[in-house]
């Protein structure tokens, strides 16, 4: 396929790709995927639902795990509407104006999701390290800074990107490999040198998700450290057990999206549906599980839960009564 170029930029159109050969079966692939995009919806909404309304959950630690829980939220939903499309119509041609948008939430969130998961190791490390600053350390006012600050940063450094992809003719194949627009892959599609534009892309990672990795690296040494410094084994195992959720959360996040940079930069040569495969787990693995393990490994949150299911189930039997 190839571009419907005019004079106009705006009339310019990519193609979006579901599962390449298996298109008689997007019927059926589509239920597993309106599954986890349904599991998502509903397990961020029940976590943000249940720090809102219970007061004992007003803590900084709970904060940011509502932080994540939007973005988690705001990741999913900038990738839904193009891949149930594809699935359920066939939906495959999208404008660029469309698709440089969705590039710009999807990449923006993603960032934000690296900023957030800075923002809670720096809240395990003042809550192991400097336990008696705690509230006075994370004070709401600061939680808001920060939270602010994640989003202003990486829509600010992500903002460049449409404008500096908008600039080039697109003179080969347009059709996309996945059912998104992904920056990496929209800029080789460019008639043009790319060299600003890779060098511009590894400068955000770097500023971001190289910077953010490097920091939490080095707040999980302290409280390492710290928590070594412990006498009681009892202690010090209770003190490493708040954070095994947010070292879950940080695997989910990194492992996928390392995996998939090496996959679109070196996995040329690699069937197309790793790189499809790669693509999804990278979006919809860790708004999928995070809520799945703070509700395992948080006792407060899981209680909270148990008790609103308790309450649903009461309810409907009093009206059944």
């Amino acid at each position: 396929m190839i571009i419907l170029y005019n004079s106009s930029l705006h009339k310019a159109t990519f193609f979006l790709t579901g599962f390449q050969g298996l298109q008689d079966l997007h019927g059926w692939i589509s239920i597993p995927f309106c599954s986890i995009y349904l599991t998502v919806i509903v397990g961020n909404l029940t976590i943000l639902h249940v720090i809102r309304t219970d007061v004992t959950l007003h803590e900084p630690m709970y904060y940011f795990l509502a932080m994540l829980a939007l973005t988690d939220l705001g990741l999913c939903l900038s990738t839904l509407p193009t891949a149930l499309g594809i699935f359920w119509f066939d939906a495959r041609e999208i404008g660029i104006p469309a698709c440089f948008t969705q590039l710009f939430f999807i990449h923006t969130l993603s960032l934000v999701e690296s900023s957030v998961l800075l923002s809670m190791s720096i809240d395990r490390y003042v809550a192991i390290c400097n336990p008696l600053r705690y509230s006075t350390v994370l004070t709401p006012t600061r939680i808001v800074k920060m939270g602010l600050s994640s989003v202003l940063r990486s829509a600010l450094l992500i903002l460049p990107l449409p404008f500096l992809l908008k600039r080039f003719r697109y003179c080969r194949s347009h059709v996309l490999a996945h059912a998104y627009c992904l920056h990496l892959e929209i800029m080789k599609l460019a008639c043009s040198s790319i060299i600003v534009n890779h060098i511009y892309g590894l400068f955000v990672v770097a500023c971001t998700v190289g910077v953010d990795s490097l920091l939490i690296f080095l707040s999980y040494a302290l409280i390492l450290r710290t928590v070594l410094s412990i006498a009681s084994r009892q202690e010090r195992l209770r003190a490493l057990n708040t954070c095994v959720s947010h070292i879950c959360a940080m695997l989910l996040f990194y492992i996928p999206m390392i995996g998939l940079s090496l996959v679109h930069r070196f996995g040329e040569h690699l069937p197309r549906i790793v790189h499809i495969l790669m693509s999804y787990v990278y979006l919809l693995v860790p708004p999928l599980m995070n809520p799945v393990v703070y509700s395992i490994k948080t006792k407060q949150i899981r209680q909270r839960i148990v008790k609103k299911f308790e309450f649903i189930k009461s309810l409907r039997c009093f009206w059944q009564d």
